[in-house]
Parts: C-alpha cells; structure tokens; sequence
C-alpha cells in the first residue's frame, strides 16, 4: 500500500542579512497510517518540517523537495487554493497552546462549525450536532456548556481538547500534533494522549506527533525520528529507543533521570560540531 505521506529532501530556508539560515535540511521520511514521533530540542526544525507540510511556513522561506506528496497530490506544485482546501480538511495541525491557537473573540462552539462548514456542505444545524459529538468525544463532560465559551473562560487542558475537536471535526486523515502537551500537566497530558491514541485508531488517520519529551514519544508512537540543527540524525522504531547509536540521541536519553538512581547533578548534552554536519 502506498504511504500516506512522502517526504524527500525537504528543506526550508529564511534569507536573513547574513545570508540563510537553513532551518530544515534534506528531511526524509514517509508516513502510513501511523503514529509517527519527530523528537529533538528547541530549534531542531520539528514544527518547521510540520509547517511545511502544512503550507504554513511565512512566504518569505524558501522550500524545496524532491518529493512532497500527500495522498498521491503534490504538494509543491498544488496552488495556493488547493493547499486552503486541504488544510483543516483532510490534513489537520493542532498547536501548542490554545490561549495563541484559538480566536479569543468567538466562541469555542462557532469555531469547530466554522471548520465543518468550511470544508463540508451542512447545515448550521447539523454542524453544531457534529461539534458537539466531537466535544464528548475529546472527553469533555458538558459538551453544551463548552460550546458556548470563550477560549479565556477555559483552563487549558480543556482548551486543547477544544482544539483537538476542532481540528478532527472534518475527519482529517492526517493529523500533525506539535506539541500538543507541552503546557499541560502531567496528569492531563496522559488524558490528552489517550484521546488521541483513541481517535486515530479509530479513524484511522496518520499522526505526526512533535515533541521535545523523547521518553513520552518513544512510549506513545510507533516510529521516532530525532532531529538536530535542521536534519534527520536517526530513525528507530519506539521499542529501540534505548539501543540508540547516534551521539545525539544518546546524549538526549543520559539526560533524563532515572527513578532509584541518584544522578546529581544530572548530565549534560556535550554538542560536537559533526552531528550537525
């Protein structure tokens, strides 16, 4: 069966004064109806890779690729209205953080309508009774009371679940989480997580899913890619993650503690100028 996404070579670059500055760099992978795991620190080019794929990256970046196919569509040729059409249609992005991510002067209900009846032909009856179906299906218990929120009268674990329905509400078959628990807590991002688990096993979607936590990807996906200073440094299936030969990786994995081991003061990652070459 043909992948779901094709990307080679891809890179993204943003001319700058002192020349560019190359944020991702000849990145490669495909992706079937998985849970895809792209790993790496804060400026690795995670959410750079993502946005591109979305059609989100500023116009002033440069991309190029060899290959950029979703579903058999070419991505670098489809026209601006194509990727529009796409976009929130059959390829989804939920952000980091909903307090940015939602439109604070509208109502949490009007916008997951919005994104139903900008991609599908229904009523605004029928689109409140999708949205919130889509409401109690992210776990959230009085789906009409939420409905009708502003994103500011919401904590934010309920915010990401809002964000999560809407950008599933017209059954994407890719869905690409940057982050999606970064400012949650622990607690909370467990429960985010197994909505998520839930909703692609059922609607069998691909995800990618972008995140610094490289134990919480290696636990929750099926592949984990590692990136650093733009690249792909090394590709491991999420039950490996512990025989990592790449430096990088392996720097990543002595950082974190270990329950019943004392490690003070906890190791750093030691940078070497190669694994960025």
């Amino acid at each position: 069966m043909s992948p779901l996404l094709t990307v080679t070579n891809l890179k993204v670059q943003y001319p700058t004064r002192t020349g560019l500055i190359e944020a991702v760099r000849d990145v490669s992978f495909t992706l079937g109806r998985e849970r895809l795991g792209i790993v790496g620190e804060s400026g690795s080019g995670k959410s750079q890779t993502g946005r591109a794929i979305m059609g989100l990256t500023p116009s002033h970046a440069r991309i190029t690729a060899d290959q950029l196919a979703f579903s058999g569509i070419d991505l670098m040729t489809a026209t601006p209205r194509e990727r529009r059409a796409l976009r929130g249609g059959r390829i989804a992005m939920v952000l980091q953080d909903p307090k940015y991510s939602l439109n604070p002067v509208m109502t949490i209900g009007r916008q997951i309508c919005e994104t139903l009846r900008t991609h599908s032909p229904v009523t605004k009856t029928e689109a409140k009774r999708r949205a919130l179906e889509m409401l109690e299906a992210v776990q959230i218990r009085n789906p009409e009371r939420v409905f009708g929120l502003y994103p500011h009268e919401v904590s934010g674990g309920m915010g990401q679940r809002a964000m999560i329905a809407m950008m599933l509400v017209a059954g994407p078959e890719l869905l690409i989480a940057d982050e999606p628990t970064s400012a949650l807590d622990v607690t909370v991002q467990l429960e985010v997580l197994a909505i998520l688990d839930k909703l692609v096993a059922d609607r069998g979607m691909g995800l990618i899913f972008v995140s610094h936590d490289l134990r919480l990807v290696s636990s929750f996906c099926d592949r984990v890619l590692v990136m650093y200073a733009g690249r792909v440094v090394e590709e491991l299936s999420s039950g490996q993650i512990s025989n990592a030969k790449h430096a990088y990786t392996q720097g990543l994995l002595g950082c974190m503690p270990k329950i019943g081991e004392s490690r003070h003061p906890l190791p750093v990652l030691n940078r070497q100028p190669e694994w960025a070459a």
